[in-house]
């Protein structure tokens, strides 16, 4: 109450207020108290008269006494007979709490017999000593705007209001008495914004009342809800009896407010602070989520953006009570940390019954983890659930690709795809097939990554010693790669040569699972590629995203009489394939340069040979089946036999990563299909965690083509699409014979790695829609648990060892 307030009242309680200086020191209430005397009880803004029927239809209805009384706190009571009058009204079950003992020494001595149940008890109301959600009503007559004066800053208001939250039962009411003082409103507004009803309205007085002030009466009421509501205003000019700069002040401010909480109530992208959520969080609400900011002012190193997520259901098997899950600044634009329903699959991933998930910006980025740790423990402590037993550890965790050793092969930036990245790792396991092929060393993979989604790693290849009997790139070819290297001025090379030298990419092995399970999808025209082998025919293929050309080098190796046209967008990707992953043309493999939609499109309407871009031409070509030769031309006018689109999506924070939305469009599926040939297959790698987006793709390819199937890998990340143009269907029983033939196709070094991909066409399954319902029969890969699993698109989030916060 600020010092207007004190000079407001008649001119005997005007001295005596005076002599308090400090409406906050107990002493001086003391003398205050001692001065003034029982007998005069010195009522605060107005009479039990004025007060009875606005206080008594606000609170709970009156038992018989007893345990069932309603429960009433009265704190900074004071020597008011609010209290008495309360209790002759039948609510016996009356606590008055206030720091003078002087006071509550006269009210015990003055009512210990008329009124025995009343409590009386000495205590700071900004920090009572009374149980959680013990009270069906908190009534303050003036205690608020005696704590909130202004030279004193809303400090000792912000600890009561946090206090008289915590003490109230859910349901519960908060009957403000107030003079309504603007920085009064602003702290009372703004700390019970969320999760709380509110109504203002004015205490009727006549208009002889020797104070010029209006008293009015704010009620809130506690709510177990997430929501912001309107202020409900309740007052009638008939009975303000104000000051037309008090009541202008009042009406401004609640206009203020409630467009404020309008405009939460219309986005779900407002920022809370931890003060607007205090008291909310103490307990566990299934399926809650607040995005809030974290830090700054002094209270920590950096600011935060989090969100605190409660699970959507309980259960026993939780690990973690409360979590921190850390997205580092590269991956928190991805959908899996950007979106809602991301979020709520990285809570599943992480066990915790609340998750804090905390995106950090390009002001963390020169911060080590373990100084982040140690900033955001006090922080994210505050928004732990009170049910964390016995103050149990809260454990950090973020993305994880299980990689023991990094290097950065190559860095170079495209106008295209942005920052590019090649780098060469050690994964902490890597597959037994692999390791038994080559056992006796440790084994280094090369990756192609995009900066503009780190996670989601475009290509990857096993790098193997050169002088080791695998290696499919010659001496020849890897030193006309590395002249070609060595010529270019752009990126930076952070390896050196004779480092880079000692290892070749080794074509002969699918390091990528997706690269396995597209292959697979062969199975489901192997006896048509039988029949084409047989008679001396090509096999047609065209692949829609070069990456680092890793699939169609391993297609080359392994199916002698596949042709493939390969189509990349960026150039800067196809000089990054050459240098530093071994890609080369030849007769049955080309490239070009084009946007794939418009190349696929112009198949379609005309012979390919007519399109001719960079490094494409029409000569003459000897097929290696029968040693035939025919026109470039004229063998590309005919249909094509495979299409398969493995491209990704530039927007990381789209739920579809890949493919771009453009190559799953009904247009484009139907053009696809008018260029496939009468038993063409069409592939698509779909990367999604969306269940809504999957279905959607699902649905698009279903209405464009007869017969889907699909193959689901690495924990529901990637699926292989697959789908076949012609009107007769395999049939599941026919699978084991569909993929004998196509292993007799395939020609490998290590037939073991072959055996990968046939035990992937085990695993294809039809997809049917029954009943407007998409049913997929997907395999889902088992969860090794003792091993970090990586998708090679999408990594697998891990947890780290929980650490101690606090």
């Amino acid at each position: 109450m600020g010092s207007k307030v004190k000079k407001s009242g008649a001119a005997a309680a005007e001295d005596l207020l005076e002599t308090l200086g400090d409406f906050t020191s107990k002493e001086n209430w003391d003398k205050f108290f001692t001065i003034r005397g029982t007998n005069d009880p010195f009522e605060w803004y107005a009479e039990w008269p004025y007060l009875r029927d606005p206080l008594l239809s606000h609170l709970p209805p009156n038992a018989d006494g007893g345990d069932a009384a309603p429960q009433l706190l009265i704190p900074g009571c004071g020597n008011s007979r609010l209290s008495e009058h309360l209790y002759d009204a039948g609510y016996t079950g009356l606590t008055n709490i206030d720091f003078s003992k002087v006071v509550i020494s006269d009210m015990l001595r003055r009512n210990v017999r008329l009124r025995p149940h009343m409590r009386w008890r000495v205590m700071d109301m900004t920090n009572m000593q009374l149980e959680d959600e013990s009270f069906d009503a908190v009534i303050d007559k003036g205690g608020l705007d005696a704590l909130m004066e202004p030279e004193l800053g809303p400090k000792l208001g912000n600890q009561y209001l946090s206090e008289v939250k915590r003490v109230l039962k859910p349901g519960g009411k908060f009957l403000c008495l107030t003079l309504a003082e603007s920085h009064v409103l602003g702290l009372l507004f703004s700390k019970f914004r969320l999760g709380w009803k509110m109504s203002v309205d004015s205490i009727p007085m006549k208009s002889s009342n020797k104070s010029s002030l209006q008293t009015f009466i704010v009620v809130v009421e506690k709510e177990l809800s997430t929501s912001v509501h309107q202020i409900t205003s309740l007052l009638q000019d008939s009975t303000l009896h104000c000051s037309s700069k008090q009541a202008s002040g009042l009406h401004e401010a609640l206009e203020n407010e409630n467009q404020l909480r309008e405009k939460y109530t219309s986005s779900s992208h407002i920022l809370y602070s931890p003060e607007d959520l205090q008291g909310e969080l103490t307990k566990l609400s299934p399926g809650r989520r607040f995005q809030l900011t974290l830090g700054g002012q002094g209270c920590s190193i950096f600011t935060y953006h989090a969100v605190v997520l409660d699970a959507e259901e309980h259960f026993d098997s939780f690990t973690y009570h409360c979590g921190v899950f850390i997205v580092p600044k590269t991956r928190s634009r991805e959908w899996l940390f950007f979106s809602e329903e991301g979020q709520w699959m990285v809570v599943r991933s992480s066990k915790a019954a609340r998750l804090i998930m905390v995106l950090l910006d390009t002001s963390h980025i020169k911060a080590s983890m373990d100084e982040i740790q140690k900033d955001l423990s006090p922080l994210v402590k505050q928004l732990a659930p009170a049910e964390n037993e016995n103050g149990a550890q809260i454990p950090f965790m973020m993305a994880s690709e299980g990689i023991k050793e990094r290097s950065i092969v190559h860095q170079v930036s495209s106008s295209l795809t942005g920052s590019i990245v090649v780098e060469d790792v050690v994964y902490e396991n890597v597959d037994s097939e692999v390791s038994s092929i080559f056992p006796s060393r440790e084994l280094v993979f090369r990756r192609l990554v995009f900066e503009r989604a780190a996670n989601l790693v475009q290509s990857e290849a096993l790098l193997t010693d050169e002088n080791s009997s695998t290696k499919l790139v010659s001496e020849t070819e890897r030193k006309k790669t590395n002249s070609s290297s060595k010529s270019r001025k752009s990126g930076s090379r952070r390896q050196s040569s004779e480092a880079r030298n000692q290892f070749a990419v080794y074509h002969g092995y699918a390091a990528s699972s997706y690269h396995t399970g597209i292959i697979s999808g062969f199975m489901l025209i192997s006896s048509y590629m039988e029949s084409m082998t047989s008679s001396g025919k090509m096999v047609k293929a065209v692949i829609i995203g070069l990456g680092a050309g890793l699939l169609p080098m391993f297609l080359h190796g392994c199916i002698p009489f596949l042709e493939m046209e390969a189509v990349e967008l960026d150039p800067a990707i196809l000089d990054i394939a050459k240098d530093y992953f071994g890609f080369v043309e030849d007769n049955r493999l080309k490239v070009h340069v084009a946007d794939g939609i418009q190349f696929v499109r112009d198949f379609a309407s005309s012979a390919a040979g007519q399109i001719q871009e960079n490094g494409t031409d029409s000569e003459c070509i000897e097929s290696p089946s029968n040693g035939s030769s025919t026109s470039h031309a004229s063998v590309e006018a005919r249909k094509v036999d495979i299409i398969i689109v493995d491209v990704d999506s530039s927007d990381p924070s789209s739920a579809m990563a890949c493919p771009a939305p453009d190559f799953v469009e009904e247009s484009f599926l139907e053009t696809v299909r008018d260029k496939l040939s009468d038993q063409g297959l069409f592939v698509v790698n779909l990367v999604s965690r969306s269940q809504t987006i999957k279905d959607m793709v699902r649905l698009k390819m279903k209405k464009v083509f007869g017969h889907l199937f699909c193959l689901q890998l690495d924990e529901d990340v990637n699926e292989v699409h697959f789908a076949l143009k012609s009107e007769s269907c395999i049939e599941d029983s026919s699978f084991p014979e569909a993929s004998l033939k196509l292993d007799k196709l395939f020609k490998f070094k290590h037939p073991e790695i072959g055996q990968n991909i046939i035990n992937a066409t085990k695993k294809i399954r039809l997809n049917t829609i029954k009943g407007g319902l998409f049913m997929s029969a997907c395999f889902t890969h088992p969860t090794d648990s003792k091993r970090c699993l990586r998708s090679h698109h999408l990594t697998v989030m891990c947890t780290l060892p929980p650490q101690p916060m606090f």
